[in-house]
């Protein structure tokens, strides 16, 4: 099935104020306040249970993220069928060595002024990690096991009116129970929206436009009305207007209900010359829909969206606004590095700068459902997005995973973050399932495909349905990949032109890509392609020629993306380093996070992103040398020179000698580059690298000087032996922040010679101490062995550097951050916050 989708998109705003109040809604997000508990006591809740000694926590909150790491931290005996074990082996760093399992109670005493007699109450969890039981004023308001996904519960029979309310919540995360480090907690804000009897219910609104033209759009709109016991659905009408990014109203439309529309109100609006939504340009519309009993406002509510065509055409490609748009992706886990699950704005919004100077525009939702916050970062800031749903359906990937819930819980699940998110723009496709076990069933495999993509298809006719598959074979041969909408391939690129001629859709996207691994600074020799190497120190090289049993390098994919028209684009693995997965170390302790990303832990970029930003961001100058040039011992021996670079051609001079000039190969073909002895001689590397594999190693000066196609020099680039490190240099993100508390401002920390020259062999432990208004949040260096503390406000650099993550308070003023290092002279950084 090939869907050919032009939508509108949007979705209800969820607010990020304390409390947001209009005439008819209000809602509340509860941050603080909150008692937290490890402790498991039937006891907690009740009412007027003294929860005194409790820990008091700001929600969003990860109670594991804390530490400390231990090698018994749901330590795994098993084989992971995915990546080829055939026998059970111990896994101590699988879920990042962390302390997520078990019970926490987290207990909240609230007032709710605006609720009264006659209103509705709801509460709304944007996602607690796991099997959460809610409980109101000492009764249970409901249960929900899937802990990354965003659920909401009526607590009208359970609120009391003009007096202080307790909310209480056990949550439990179970042994084995997931492949990369989940979080715990209350990691997602938690929302009270109150409203009238009369009122539009959560996420109640799906936009869509049958028709949009560079003159015009036509918006449908269709509001879904809750409607109190004794009273008919004719005797309400809906008045909505759609705002623009300034807030001007361009259209308006009013509608009557009647009792032939079951509780739904369908208009239409037209937009005359729309902004159409894009990475390029990330317009967002507003639609204000203000519902009346007579002349009384019942309720008001607000869907962000906008105006966007999408287009799957066989064996041509994935269109947005009728423009040939490849994926230029990664794939991300959902959890924030030394923040860990807790979500948070500010880090999200680092992150999505980070990716989208690389040249990335979409990013896949590995392998659970996102946050809203990154939803809405997406939406503003031009991401486009894979909503991800599971990893897991009935046959088993871990003990304790999501199969024991698949049959009661899956398509609710789904359906909420189908509806959750159907309207924002930036969405462009549902996952519905991550290397299933299914894949090799022909029996069960293609039935459930089919059983889950029609939820989507229910819910939302106007976006494409995949999964990630990386049983190629297999799927191909008993259909489970021809009941997709697209064909979604994780991994094996040289299977892509042989399944593509049994596919009917005639697409091929490479839903997970790569693998490649590799530590930020560190260099191996000598200089060889390898599979699942392992060394001492449990780095991989940064030289980028390394990647796991079933992998392969960035090249690799390349080449399929730019040379078959068939190919729609790939979601690299992974966009950045995550806690768990510390592939090839899965029985090294303490080796507890990943070596996948192109940006590691700290949100530092290793040499790899520059690979992908010379071929994802063309329109900007890349030029970068690898690896670092401090060698003492090398002296004389081989040291070979990478340059990434989006020009054709350059040359590299060491001491101001020439060492040739290099240019891409596009002689390379997909075809002539397939066998054994080219892909052990880097044959693909050379048409998108320039590679010097034979220069020595002396201390002094490389320069690299790259010419454009007419072969003129256009730029160039120097790199220096450093001398003995001398001082602390800390570069902010940003310098002005927000004085909300919840603000951050990442630090990139250095420690540098006496010229600046970054000293790539340091590891200097260094202090931190933050004056005035901020506090120190959380630091990390980038070292998936490291066993610091991400909070504690001292850490040894890696490679040189780190990253030290300074947080708002409440109060406006200056944030002066000092970094001190024995032998050091320290490092005064000042941030505003306003």
């Amino acid at each position: 099935m090939t869907l050919n989708i032009k939508n509108l998109l949007g979705i209800a705003v969820l607010f990020s104020f304390s409390v947001i109040s209009a005439q008819v809604r209000t809602s509340y997000t509860f941050e603080k306040g909150w008692k937290f508990t490890r402790e498991d006591n039937a006891d907690f809740i009740q009412p007027d249970y003294n929860d005194v000694k409790w820990q008091s926590v700001v929600v969003p909150h990860d109670w594991a993220i804390y530490g400390p790491f231990g090698i018994d931290n749901d330590k795994q005996l098993t084989a992971i069928a995915q990546d080829g074990q055939k026998e059970a082996m111990e896994h101590a760093g699988r879920t990042g060595g962390l302390p997520f399992v078990g019970v926490g109670w987290y207990r909240l005493n609230f007032d709710a002024p605006s609720f009264a007699k006659g209103k509705k109450a709801t509460l709304i969890f944007d996602g607690a990690m796991s099997h959460a039981r809610v409980y109101v004023n000492g009764q249970e308001a409901g249960y929900w096991p899937y802990g990354y996904n965003t659920f909401y519960l009526d607590v009208t029979p359970y609120l009391k009116e003009g007096m202080m309310n307790t909310l209480a919540v056990r949550l439990e995360n179970e042994t084995e129970s997931s492949r990369w480090y989940p979080g715990a907690g209350l990691y997602r804000n938690v929302h009270l929206v109150v409203t009238e009897d009369a009122h539009i219910p959560t996420w109640g609104t799906q936009l869509t436009t049958p028709v949009v033209k560079d003159d015009y759009a036509k918006v449908n709109i269709k509001t879904t009305l809750v409607v109190p016991s004794g009273k008919q659905f004719d005797a309400y009408r809906i008045v909505t207007e759609l705002k623009d990014k300034n807030g001007k109203v361009v259209t308006t439309n009013e509608k009557q209900g009647t009792r032939f529309d079951d509780n739904v109100f369908s208009q239409e609006l037209v937009v005359t010359h729309p902004a159409l939504w894009s990475p390029e340009t990330p317009v967002l519309y507003q639609a204000v829909s203000k519902v009346y009993e007579g002349n009384t406002l019942k309720d008001e509510y607000v869907t962000s969206f906008g105006i966007r065509t999408i287009e799957v055409i066989p064996n041509k490609g994935f269109f947005l606004n009728g423009k040939r748009t490849p994926f230029k992706g990664v794939c991300n886990h959902h959890d924030l590095g030394p923040l860990g699950g807790a979500v948070n704005d500010a880090a999200i919004r680092h992150q999505i700068r980070i990716l989208k100077d690389m040249g990335c525009n979409a990013i896949r939702t590995s392998h659970n459902m996102p946050a809203p916050e990154l939803i809405r970062a997406c939406d503003e800031m031009g991401i486009m997005v894979m909503a991800e749903s599971f990893d897991e359906w009935k046959a088993m990937k871990v003990r304790n995973g999501y199969r024991h819930v698949f049959d009661e819980w899956a398509v609710k699940d789904l359906t909420n973050l189908i509806r959750h998110y159907r309207n924002n723009p930036s969405v462009v496709m549902w996952c519905i399932g991550n290397e299933v076990p299914e894949q090799w069933d022909g029996n069960k495999g293609p039935k459930m495909s089919y059983f889950l993509q029609e939820i989507c298809h229910r819910e939302d006719l106007t976006r494409p349905v995949t999964q990630g598959m990386d049983a190629p074979d297999a799927v191909v041969n008993n259909n489970m990949v021809a009941v997709m909408d697209v064909a979604g391939f994780n991994y094996r690129p040289h299977k892509y032109q042989e399944n593509y001629k049994k596919l009917p859709q005639q697409i091929v996207l490479g839903s997970e890509t790569a693998s490649t691994v590799s530590s930020r600074g560190v260099y191996k020799f000598p200089v060889t392609r390898q599979w699942m190497k392992k060394y001492d120190d449990h780095q991989s090289s940064s030289y980028d020629v390394e990647s796991c049993s079933w992998s392969n390098l960035p090249e690799d994919d390349f080449i399929q993306h730019e040379d078959l028209p068939y190919c729609i684009g790939e979601f690299v693995w992974t966009g950045f380093d995550y806690l768990g997965e510390p592939t090839p170390y899965y029985t090294d302790w303490p080796s507890h996070s990943s070596l996948f990303g192109i940006i590691d832990l700290a949100g530092l970029p290793k040499d790899r992103y520059y690979l992908y930003r010379s071929h994802w961001n063309k329109e900007e100058e890349t030029l970068h040398i690898l690896p670092h040039w401090n060698w003492a011992g090398r002296e004389g021996e081989i040291t070979p020179v990478f340059v990434y670079t989006n020009y054709p051609s350059a040359e590299l001079f060491i001491n101001g000698k020439s060492q040739g000039k290099r240019t891409k190969d596009l002689s390379v073909t997909i075809n002539n580059s397939a066998d054994s002895v080219s892909i052990m001689n880097l044959k693909r590397q050379s048409r998108y690298r320039l590679m010097w594999m034979d220069t020595k190693y002396e201390p002094g000066t490389v320069k690299v000087v790259a010419y454009d196609a007419n072969g003129k020099a256009v730029a160039e680039k120097e790199l220096h032996t450093a001398g003995t490190p001398d001082h602390i240099e800390l570069v902010a993100d940003r310098d002005v922040i927000k004085a909300d508390g919840k603000d951050l401002s990442f630090v990139t920390v250095r420690v540098v010679d006496k010229d600046g020259n970054l000293c790539p062999d340091a590891s200097h432990e260094i202090s931190f101490k933050v004056k005035g208004a901020g506090t120190y949040r959380a630091g990390a260096n980038g070292n998936a062995a490291s066993l610091e503390s991400f909070q504690r406000p001292r850490m040894k650099v890696f490679s040189g550097m780190m990253t030290a993550i300074v947080s708002s308070t409440e109060q406006s003023g200056k944030i002066t951050l000092e970094a001190t290092g024995k032998g050091l002279k320290k490092g005064v950084l000042i941030i505003e916050s306003r």
